[in-house]
């Protein structure tokens, strides 16, 4: 199924595991489940506001993401983008798989508290130029704050306190927490994450725009490719909609007792997004003794590792394939070059060194042949190995990775886990579980 020009859903390595019957026999409980979202029924249904941002940022609110992304670029080496969770993996999935790095460098602090991974940012930006980008809802979440301390610090160091304030930038809740009452405070900018998106759904708002912006990224066509997708995810026939289907083959496996899913890609520049999609659905569906486990995978380099398992393990484990056709069209299988012993040879008797002799590592046959085209049959060998061996499969085949077919991927998986919660009877939206390690710590740490 074309889910959008240039992404293809494609269910196939699915049907012998769950009969076509059994998925449709699945669409009135996602069309149920769709209707109550797009109503703003069911739990969490005040954090539904994800479901239009494509076609509701406004030229205003774009206008200033962009002047604020331009002035950044202007008078920073290095922009520091501190959060954790949902306040940066869609942010760092996008840049990692599209941005061309002509902008500023985006790092990333506040995602833990390793004091070797703050001290090697505090070293790696000791004499560069930089910017803070700091984005919580509540501004006091230990990780980002704790970072947020030792950056202001740096940066009030380098260039006095007015200075510092002003290469600060705030994303959080329009009116309460620390990080807006300081931002009132200091004078930092600051922009705004909506009430009614939560973190792990953000990345279409500032808290994703902004950095993205600054790093050089098509902000514009990141949501214009949302939009696309969100058409695709509102049509009422199943076998067309491929949030709805993706979700319902996936619940109808888990019944079945697919416990784990396994993320896979053979392209380098996704396992960022990858970890946002790991996020995504684990937050969303990990709930009451229920949902799939989310796992990834990078191949081919994994399945010299992992793919053992996969291929002859516990058969508990579905796989979603996320696979682009183009990467660099130009890189092509070159002639072997010939040996410095069969060069010296020809030399040695007078004759001519010959351009090429029949290669040692037995590859000739795939000289010409690009390696995008190399890749993609280890793909298609793959899934249908994995296929034999008792793995069911879905994939998402890309055509090239741009920011518009970005969006599109990111926004058919937001809708997938909204649906898929709601089919196993949790709400996708918050994450109480998130919350009991916080607590324990604290109590460790002997705060209130």
């Amino acid at each position: 199924m074309e889910a959008m020009p240039g992404i293809r859903l494609d269910v196939a390595g699915s049907q012998r595991f769950l009969p076509a019957a059994e998925v449709d026999a699945l669409g009135p409980a996602v069309t149920a489940a769709a209707a109550d979202l797009e109503a703003r029924r069911g739990p969490g249904a005040e954090f539904l506001g994800w479901l239009d941002l494509p076609v509701q940022v406004t030229e205003q609110e774009l206008a200033a993401l962009e002047t604020s992304a331009q002035r950044a670029r202007e008078n920073c080496e290095v922009y520091i983008v501190v959060g954790i969770g949902g306040s940066y993996l869609g942010a760092r999935a996008v840049l990692e798989a599209v941005v061309p790095g002509q902008g500023p460098e985006v790092l990333f602090a506040g995602t833990g508290l390793c004091s070797e991974a703050l001290d090697g940012l505090l070293l790696r930006i000791k004499d560069r130029a930089a910017r803070l980008c700091v984005i919580s809802k509540s501004g006091t979440t230990l990780e980002p704050a704790l970072a947020f301390r030792f950056l202001r610090a740096h940066l009030q160091d380098h260039y006095g306190p007015d200075e510092a304030a002003r290469r600060i930038t705030v994303v959080t809740d329009a009116r309460k927490g620390a990080l807006r009452a300081m931002a009132g405070t200091e004078g930092f900018e600051a922009f705004v994450i909506p009430d009614d998106v939560g973190g792990r759904f953000s990345v279409l708002t500032p808290v994703g725009l902004l950095p993205l912006a600054v790093a050089g990224a098509d902000i514009r066509a990141l949501l214009a490719g949302a939009a696309e997708m969100r058409e695709a995810c509102r049509r009422d026939d199943l076998r067309a909609n491929p949030a709805h289907l993706y979700a319902a083959v996936r619940h109808g496996l888990y019944a079945k007792g697919y416990r784990t899913e396994v993320l896979s890609t053979f392209h380098s520049k996704l396992t960022w997004f990858q970890e946002w999609w790991k996020q995504l659905f684990g937050e969303s569906e990990g709930k009451e003794g229920r949902g799939i486990f989310p796992a990834s995978a990078l191949f081919t380099t994994d399945l010299h590792s992992l793919g053992q398992y996969l291929q002859d393990g516990r058969r508990e484990l579905l796989e979603t394939f996320l696979c682009v056709r183009e990467g660099v069209p130009g890189l092509t299988v070159p002639a072997d070059p010939p040996s410095a012993h069969a060069t010296r040879r020809d030399r040695a008797a007078g004759r001519k060194p010959v351009a090429s002799r029949p290669a040692g590592d037995g590859l000739d046959d795939l000289v010409g042949r690009s390696l995008d085209d190399i890749n993609w049959k280890a793909y298609e060998g793959t899934r249908t190995a994995h296929e034999a061996g008792g793995v069911p499969w879905q994939a998402l085949e890309i055509e090239r990775l741009d920011a518009r077919t970005m969006g599109g991927l990111i926004y058919l998986f937001e809708k997938a886990v909204a649906v898929s919660g709601r089919l196993l009877g949790v709400n996708p939206f918050d994450q109480p579980g998130v919350e009991a390690y916080k607590k324990e710590m604290y109590r460790l740490l002997g705060r209130p």
